[in-house]
């Protein structure tokens, strides 16, 4: 057989230079989307029913969600009446630096247009090395080494991996409503039983305890046979924050006990709570930090698990092992790049600034509410991670039809509340979890003051309008009553 002919390239060509053979064909055009989009438009809702998820298209329906948005930028979305939303969801906080920022947007075209060895898996990525080190310049405490993968949930199976290398014990502890994600390792850490249903066992060796509760923290670890104990600074569902005495006890006792101490930031990480890290504001510095998220800029997934090197080192420590934990596309080019550019967007726009200024203006105006409404329960988070918890009425009318509602459904008066937030005042949110009278508000880090008042006076007028019986709310709940039943 003989061998191909290997192109005459001039050292360090750049690769526009490479002298490629003469195609028999010319290249494959590529698909013009902006004219896909428009001649099947129409189809997108019809095909993801029938293809991709018909029991979240139908709720999409029932809650009023089925919006055809066309376009986001920064922290609003579009949709084709020209209405403008701002959304305080954020891609459950992907969008921190906005969505389609120009500074991501251009410096991935850079790279694209660079030709760069991509994926080169025997050989040394260009980029990974750089994005590690501006994670870990920023990253608290001693934190030397970064694995890169593709999500927080791939983030949470490589800590528990690490903490079993590092440690030679098999159990992981962790608490109850806590959400690290849907695969099956991170699914066993996972507090919200709904999600596990018809799955069938979880691992092993995995124990819940409370929540902001150092006692069982104690109890658990003294045992001697925890390998670590992962934790959310600030639980994504429900968006319960940490015990000002909670994050410090807990770092002691895994020392004294010897487990490791993983922090899942997937989140609260990069600004989000108006700090590089949530763990900032108890000065905590965990043994494993695990992030995602907002790390991709709003483009290419990734995650990035930081872990002190010791831990590192039983996990990757000689040549035959040098693989032994890894995914297919970690450290891809335009990963790697998507990271440092969030990161630069987050520092020179002083995102993290914004987030606390923002983030204490909106909380003040939602805690207002408490003086006001007696159903507005409590008010907490921090930065731009905030959330609304709704309580019983005393009044009789009103405690009808919020029974009516819990009876069929645990969920229903918050989402009852959405919906006119979303088609009266177009500020897109959601429920803060299964079962819980809580909405949750996730704005990119980008909003101003006045999408701030905007947010705010939306959601006063619908939290009025909840305490009126009969009243608009209610309406919509005996709507979705009537689904539910259907």
């Amino acid at each position: 057989m003989t061998a191909s002919p290997i192109p005459d390239v001039p050292p360090n060509a750049p690769p526009s230079d490479v002298k490629k053979p003469v195609a028999d064909r010319p290249a494959t055009a590529p698909l013009d989307f902006k004219q896909l989009l428009e001649t099947r438009g129409d189809d997108e809702a019809k095909l993801f029913a029938e293809h991709v998820n018909p029991s979240l298209s139908k709720v999409l329906k029932t809650l009023g969600y089925h919006v055809h948005y066309t376009h986001g930028r920064g922290a609003h979305l579009f949709d084709e009446d020209g209405n403008t939303y701002i959304d305080c969801l954020g891609g459950f906080g992907t969008f921190a630096v906005g969505r389609n920022h120009p500074t991501v947007r251009e410096g991935l075209k850079q790279v694209m247009d660079l030709d760069l060895p991509s994926l080169p898996k025997f050989g040394v990525p260009r980029l990974s090395g750089l994005l590690a080190e501006r994670l870990l310049a920023v990253a608290p405490g001693d934190l030397e080494m970064v694995y890169f993968c593709n999500s927080g949930a791939e983030g949470v199976e490589t800590a528990m991996k690490y903490a079993r290398a590092a440690t030679g014990r098999q159990r992981i502890v962790y608490c109850n409503k806590a959400y690290h994600g849907l695969t099956y390792g991170a699914l066993s850490l996972n507090g919200g039983v709904e999600f596990r249903e018809r799955f069938g066992n979880m691992m092993d060796d995995c124990t819940q305890i409370p929540f902001n509760d150092l006692a069982a923290v104690e109890r658990e670890l003294s045992k001697g046979d925890v390998a670590g104990f992962i934790v959310e600074p600030i639980q994504g569902k429900g968006v319960f924050v940490a015990d000002d005495d909670y994050l410090p006890g807990v770092a002691e006792l895994c020392r004294k006990h010897g487990a490791v101490f993983a922090l899942d930031e997937v989140q609260t990480g990069y600004g989000r709570t108006g700090k590089m890290f949530a763990c900032e504001h108890w000065n905590v510095e965990p043994d494993i930090l695990i992030t995602a998220k907002a790390l991709s800029g709003g483009y290419v997934p990734v995650a990035a698990v930081m872990s002190k090197r010791w831990i590192h080192d039983k996990v990757f420590g000689s040549m035959d092992r040098c693989m032994v934990h890894s995914t297919t596309f970690s450290q891809n080019d335009l990963a790697m790049a998507a990271g440092l550019l969030a990161l630069q967007v987050i520092q020179e726009e002083r995102l993290i600034e914004n987030t606390a200024a923002m983030g204490d203006r909106l909380k003040s105006r939602f805690e207002a509410l408490q003086d006001q409404h007696e159903m507005v329960a409590e008010v907490r988070g921090k930065g731009l991670m905030l959330a609304i918890e709704f309580g019983p009425p005393k009044g009789l009318k009103l405690k009808m039809g919020w029974s009516l509602l819990h009876k069929l459904d645990q969920s229903l008066f918050p989402q009852a509340m959405l919906i006119p937030l979303l088609q009266d005042h177009r500020i897109l949110a959601q429920v803060a979890g299964h079962n819980m009278d809580v909405i949750k508000f996730l704005p990119p880090l980008v909003v101003n003051e006045q999408d701030i008042n905007a947010i705010a006076d939306g959601v006063e007028a619908v939290v009025a309008a909840c305490h009126k019986f009969p009243g608009p709310v209610w309406e919509v709940g005996k709507r979705l009553t009537a689904a539910v039943v259907r």
